[in-house]
């Protein structure tokens, strides 16, 4: 698992849209994930910025339940 700060990091995007998204996310919701839900989390951060879009917009299904939730998270801190 990897720690706060390097969340922190890994959400820094080429994208303006998805690091404010991803920095609202932190701050709303990251201590109230459970283990499954910041796994998905970090795997969510390893997409390309692209990709990313992809899920958060809806366009990709998610992969999982935990990330189903995470999805339904960020889309609520828009």
């Amino acid at each position: 698992m990897l720690s706060d700060s390097t969340l922190r990091w890994r959400c820094r995007r080429g994208k303006k849209e998805l690091d404010v998204l991803l920095a609202r996310f932190l701050e709303r919701h990251l201590a109230g994930l459970d283990a499954a839900q910041r796994a998905a989390f970090e795997r969510l951060l390893a997409l390309e910025d692209e990709d990313l879009l992809d899920r958060v917009l809806g366009r990709v299904g998610p992969d999982d339940p935990a990330t189903a939730a995470v999805l339904d998270r960020l889309n609520g801190a828009a």
